[in-house]
C-alpha cells in the first residue's frame, strides 16, 4: 500500500516539499560495477529481466549506494513485444534486434493471449520488491509507450531517423492504429498488474515521441498515453502516473493537458523558466539534468544542478536527469548530485 508520507509520493500529489527527491532513470545499470557482477550471473538481457532474484538485487544496488527517494523495476520496454510473440533478441555491441512487423500478415502472428503468464517473473520482481526496499523509499513500475514500442517492432532495430515507421504510419494507417490499439491494451494491462504487485507509481517511456509532427503526436503519442492513463486511473485511481515523451518541446504542455498524468519528466532541451511557468501549475515536473554533464561532473555539473534546483523548487519537483544515466558515468559524480539534492535549501 502506498505511504502518504514518501517524498517522491507527496511531490507527485502535487505538493511542495522541503527538499525534491531524486532518482535517477536507469539508476541501476552499466556505470555500477556491482551492476556488472550481477548481469554476468544471466544468460541473456531477455533473462536478466525475467529473473526476479537478479532483477530484484540490481534494483536495490543504487539504493545501497545513494539512498534514492525511489527505486523503478529493474525491467526493459521490449519485454511487451516479447510477451505478445515477437521475437526479440539483444546483440552484445549493437542492441536489440527484432523479427520486423510491417503489415496485417505480421501483427496476425502477435497476440494478448497468455501475455501475463510470460510477464509473471516481471510482476513478482515487483512484489518483492515492495517489500525490500527501504520504508522511505518509492516503488515505481514502467512500461514503453506504444509509439516507442512500435518503432521497436516495425524498425526491426534502434533506428536514427525512424523512417520507416514513420511512412508506415501515414501509407497503412490502419495496420498501425491496430498495432497501437495492441499495445495500448498490453502496455495498461501491464502496468496494472505492476500496481498490484505492489508499484506504487508508474512510468510510460515515450522515448522517441519527439520525431513526430504535431497531427502525428497527437495520433501516435497524446492518444495512446491518454488511454493508458485512463485505464490505470478506473482501476487505481490513487496512483501516480509519470509521462515521458522525450523531445516534446512545447507539445508537453499539450500532453499533460491531454493525457491527464499527474508528473511530467522532460529531457534536457525544455528550458526550466518555461517548464516553471508552464507545466508546473498543471502537474509536478521530474527533470532535467543532461546525462553527459553528469559524465563531466566537477563545477560544470554543480552549477546545472544548483540552476535546475533554484528554478523548479518553488513548485512540485523530482530532480532526475533529461535521459537515463550512460554507461561511463563515474558512480562518484552520481554521489555528487545526490548529495547536492537531498542537502539543498532555497
Amino acid at each position: 500500500m502506498a505511504s502518504t508520507d514518501k517524498l517522491f509520493l507527496r511531490a507527485l500529489k502535487g505538493e511542495k516539499t522541503e527538499r525534491p527527491p531524486i532518482w535517477l532513470m536507469r539508476q541501476a545499470g552499466r556505470y555500477l560495477p556491482e551492476y556488472l557482477e550481477t548481469r554476468a550471473k544471466s544468460k541473456n538481457f531477455l533473462h536478466f529481466c525475467y529473473s526476479p532474484d537478479l532483477a530484484e538485487e540490481v534494483t536495490l544496488q543504487p539504493l545501497r549506494r545513494y539512498g534514492f527517494d525511489a527505486a523503478i523495476l529493474f525491467a526493459d520496454i521490449l519485454t511487451i513485444p516479447d510477451a505478445l510473440g515477437q521475437k526479440v533478441e539483444f546483440v552484445k555491441g549493437e542492441g536489440p534486434k527484432l523479427e520486423a512487423i510491417r503489415d496485417m500478415d505480421g501483427l496476425s502472428k502477435l497476440s494478448l493471449d497468455g501475455i501475463h503468464d510470460h510477464l509473471a517473473p516481471v510482476y513478482e520482481t515487483v512484489s518483492r520488491l515492495s517489500k525490500s526496499i527501504p520504508s522511505s523509499t518509492a516503488l515505481i513500475g514502467f512500461a514503453g509507450a506504444p509509439w516507442t514500442n512500435a518503432t521497436y517492432m516495425v524498425e526491426g532495430e534502434g533506428s536514427k531517423n525512424y523512417e520507416t515507421i514513420r511512412l508506415i504510419a501515414y501509407q497503412d494507417p490502419d495496420f498501425f492504429q491496430s498495432l497501437i490499439d495492441m499495445l495500448v491494451e498490453a502496455t495498461a494491462g501491464y502496468l496494472i498488474k505492476q500496481i498490484e504487485a505492489g508499484a506504487e507509481a508508474v512510468q510510460i517511456f515515450d522515448s522517441w515521441a519527439g520525431v513526430l509532427p504535431e497531427d502525428q503526436f497527437d495520433r501516435w503519442v497524446i492518444a495512446p498515453n491518454k488511454e493508458i492513463t485512463r485505464r490505470i486511473k478506473e482501476a487505481y485511481p490513487d496512483i501516480p502516473v509519470l509521462g515521458f515523451p522525450r523531445g516534446a518541446g512545447p507539445l508537453y504542455k499539450k500532453f499533460v493537458l491531454e493525457t491527464g498524468v499527474d508528473g511530467i519528466s522532460i529531457d534536457q532541451t525544455v528550458p526550466l523558466d518555461w517548464a516553471a511557468k508552464e507545466l508546473q501549475p498543471l502537474c509536478c515536473v521530474q527533470g532535467n539534468l543532461d546525462n553527459l554533464c553528469v559524465v563531466a561532473g566537477g563545477e560544470q555539473m554543480e552549477v546545472q544542478v544548483q540552476k535546475i534546483l533554484d528554478t523548479l523548487s518553488d513548485g512540485p519537483f523530482i530532480f532526475n536527469l533529461g535521459h537515463g544515466i550512460v554507461p561511463q558515468t563515474p558512480p562518484e559524480n552520481v554521489a555528487r548530485v545526490v548529495e547536492m539534492v537531498q542537502n539543498y535549501k532555497k
